[in-house]
């Protein structure tokens, strides 16, 4: 059985990160798992973050997902099947 795990990289963290949510809110049946990732401290929350997903749909439903996150400015997304 394979899996396919999806990262997507957010440069404007705080802007988009309500249509981010949007979108996989509406592809959320596909997503197994979600760790999201960004540099913070006590005087710093970085704009660029970091998504993982693992996610558990077909083909067509994974490509329908990274098309819509493609629609995002200055997002980069990338999967990996293991």
């Amino acid at each position: 059985m394979n899996t396919t795990i999806m990262a997507i990289a957010l440069e404007k963290r705080n802007r988009f990160a309500p249509n981010l949510q949007e979108i996989l809110t509406k592809h959320g049946c596909i997503i197994s798992m979600r760790l999201g990732l960004h540099e913070t401290s006590k005087d710093l929350c970085a704009e660029r973050g970091l998504i993982l997903l693992q996610l558990c749909g077909e083909e067509t439903e994974i490509a329908a997902l990274k098309e819509d996150l493609s629609k995002i400015e200055d997002i980069k997304v990338n999967t990996m099947l293991i």
